[in-house]
């Protein structure tokens, strides 16, 4: 297949850019280059013949137009994607997650592409205290960013109600792995312990979160991809529910820092308590995670270790500002 890859410069879209080319297909991998968009995620295959870039926005009509052309497929992982930034500007979410999500739809059904995947989260499920969601359960965002990300959803699925638009969903639990922006949790606390910096962790640190390694994320995406029912949405989750201070002790544990680094600060407004993902629906296709969580998150941490010239130069300028607007208040 010819494929359109949107946001494949970022953490979990390169990672699929590089599992579609060792599939043997082709790539045209469409990117803003937004702060989170890293030319160094795709530099191993840049010389591919069989990869071509594309600077571009997915709002731009015109551009989407353009990479379009040829595409049998579209998967769209471009997306603001961080729950703090929302909250700080939740008009860039808007832009990118509704607004850029309708231009693709549109630029697909004009192009003729065969399949239109949309990459979403557990997020627009909002919080659960026992249990599961399933993919028939009502969505129930809580913070900018994942109302933005069930606004893009509802326009994926509104394309297949109303034009029979061949769609499909993905909503992915939260995900790990090399070449993460560090502003999310895991890559955030592995970088600061290793720099002997404190580690914010919001509240009691209690919130639950399901973990999947971005190997495992992009089969999950790859399945549902080729076998997945039209119109369907379907979970992809790890199975891993793990609460953010153990988390945060374990990575204290893999980097030899001090326990001592630990800062409770004050929570952040809306924060979800407990995600969790029935994943039954996209394990009948014949998919299941095949990483073990410990065993990831520790090669996760040696990553990190083995490649500071990849993340130092990120933590600064725009990324400083950011952070002490984040966290200096708290």
């Amino acid at each position: 297949m010819r494929m359109l890859i949107t946001g494949g410069c970022g953490f979990i879209g390169s990672a699929f850019v590089r599992l579609a080319l060792d599939a043997g297909h082709e790539v045209v991998n469409l990117d803003r280059l937004t702060y989170a968009g890293n030319p160094a995620n795709v530099a191993e295959v840049a010389a591919d013949p069989r990869y071509s870039f594309v600077h571009a926005d997915i709002a731009d009509p015109g551009a989407v137009a353009e990479a379009i052309r040829g595409c049998e497929v579209v998967v769209n992982f471009a997306a603001e994607s961080h729950v703090d930034r929302s909250i700080l500007d939740p008009g860039a979410f808007i832009h990118t997650d509704v607004v850029g999500t309708a231009v693709l739809l549109a630029a697909a059904r004009q192009a003729g592409v065969e399949r239109f995947l949309q990459v979403s989260t557990d997020e627009v499920y909002g919080s659960i205290e026992t249990g599961a969601f399933c993919e028939s359960d009502p969505i129930d965002p809580s913070s900018p960013y994942s109302a933005s990300k069930a606004g893009g959803d509802l326009q994926v699925l509104a394309a297949h109600r109303t034009y029979a638009q061949d769609v499909v969903i993905t909503r992915g639990s939260n995900t790990f792995g090399p070449r993460q922006y560090p502003e999310k949790l895991i890559p955030l606390f592995v970088t600061n312990a290793l720099e002997g910096r404190e580690l914010p962790v919001y509240g009691d640190g209690l919130q639950v979160r399901d973990w999947i390694h971005a190997e495992d994320h992009c089969t999950g995406i790859w399945c549902a991809l080729i076998k997945g029912t039209a119109g369907a949405v379907y979970n992809v989750g790890g199975g891993n529910e793990v609460p953010n201070l153990q988390i945060t002790r374990r990575i204290l544990e893999l980097t030899g820092a001090d326990p001592g680094l630990v800062r409770h600060v004050t929570d952040r407004p809306g924060h979800d308590r407990r995600y969790a993902l029935d994943t039954t629906r996209l394990r009948a296709l014949g998919w299941a995670p095949a990483r073990d969580f410990d065993e990831a998150l520790a090669a996760t941490v040696d990553w990190y270790r083995d490649h500071p010239d990849w993340w130092r130069p990120i933590k600064s300028g725009e990324y400083r500002a950011y952070y002490e607007a984040q966290y200096g208040a708290r």
